[in-house]
């Protein structure tokens, strides 16, 4: 590491090297100082930034809070290695004049095949047959299986990978029900869905998916009031953020029966999960890994990098979370070969 060239503090990730991050930041003539792979808590991460004093903050899941954003001498980035900004303090980032970052459109295809995968998993018992049969049980004519055709599916969200799922599910066949604000009748029908109000998607999908951030306003956006709206043969899909769902009101509804099951790539309280959902049968968890493909994290890690040093050589990036005025380069003259390459096509 070169003690005169600034620094970049890659606070955890989800992949097993840095390698990507630095070679990207090397060549743009930034170091790079990656803390440990599993998220600290938020004073770790506190306690990492004061030691380094980067100008630019990445983080896949960690917290990076006021406290993380106010204690270097020249911020100029924080980067979310993901999409959601849940675990940045963005209000304290713009504030500071802070240029914050995401990467919303690298895992559209995988987080839509895995909600697609959880649906299928449900109507046609894939998990629970292969459990069967590796303990020894051959037993067809217990099959209770449901046509996929027949189902009536609710999206709640309606962004990229909620249209990337409703395309998706057309070649089922099923009929598709969604909510989202900003999904106009016209659009709607020329994409084959139903623009529906979330009390009546709720009343009516035998499949209900999450595609929605995690926002103050949709914190638990799914409690015990929604839940005992579904019908009582329901599915609760959630590959999106974990806080929408209130957990234990899922796990009470789960105990009474007042909806079928639940398939969950994402939960309140990673990566703890309740006991009383996986005391249940009918409910599916995967350990938040809908986003993941050799390709998605591979493009996620690039665009992500190539986003911080277009903020910090004075470039606007391509996916601002924040509306400040542009900063200063941070090194005059820097450059990536990667990123000029992309902006000239």
């Amino acid at each position: 590491m070169d003690s005169t060239r600034p620094v970049v503090v890659l606070t955890d990730r989800a992949w097993p090297d840095d390698e990507i991050e630095r070679r990207i930041l090397d060549a743009a003539g930034f170091d790079l100082v990656a803390g440990p792979a599993d998220p600290g808590t938020a004073e770790e991460i506190e306690a990492l930034v004061t030691a380094h004093d980067p100008v630019a903050i990445m983080t896949c899941w960690a917290r990076v809070s006021d406290a993380a954003v106010a204690a270097p001498s020249n911020l100029g980035a924080v980067a979310r290695m993901g999409v959601g900004l849940d675990n940045i303090d963005v209000e304290a980032a713009t504030a500071r004049g802070v240029r914050v970052t995401n990467v919303p459109d690298y895992c559209v295809e995988e987080v839509s095949d895995h909600a697609v995968a959880l649906i299928l998993n449900w109507t046609r018992g894939i998990t629970s047959f292969d459990a069967q049969v590796r303990t020894g049980s051959w037993n067809p004519a217990g099959a209770r299986l449901a046509r996929t055709a027949s189902k009536t599916v609710g999206l709640v969200g309606f962004g990229r990978i909620g249209r990337a799922t409703a395309r998706k599910l057309t070649g089922f066949r099923t009929r598709i029900l969604v909510t989202d604000p900003t999904l106009g009748a016209d659009e709607a029908a020329d994409l084959g869905v139903e623009r529906t109000p979330l009390d009546e998607l709720l009343a009516t999908a035998q499949i209900v998916v999450l595609h929605v951030p995690l926002l103050p306003t949709t914190h638990h956006l799914i409690g015990a009031e929604q839940l005992a709206a579904m019908r009582a043969d329901a599915l609760l899909v959630n590959v999106s953020r974990g806080g929408l769902v209130d957990t234990v009101a899922l796990a009470d509804a789960l105990d009474h029966g007042i909806i079928a099951g639940a398939a969950l790539d994402v939960l309140d309280e990673e990566p703890e999960v309740d006991p009383r959902l996986l005391a249940h049968a009918s409910v599916t968890v995967t350990p938040h890994v809908a986003f993941s493909s050799d390709e998605s994290v591979v493009e996620l890690r690039t665009k992500a990098t190539e986003e911080v040093v277009r903020v910090l050589t004075g470039r606007p990036p391509h996916y601002p979370c924040n509306d400040i005025a542009e900063p200063d380069p941070i090194t005059a003259g820097a450059t990536s070969p990667a990123v000029d390459a992309k902006e000239d096509k």
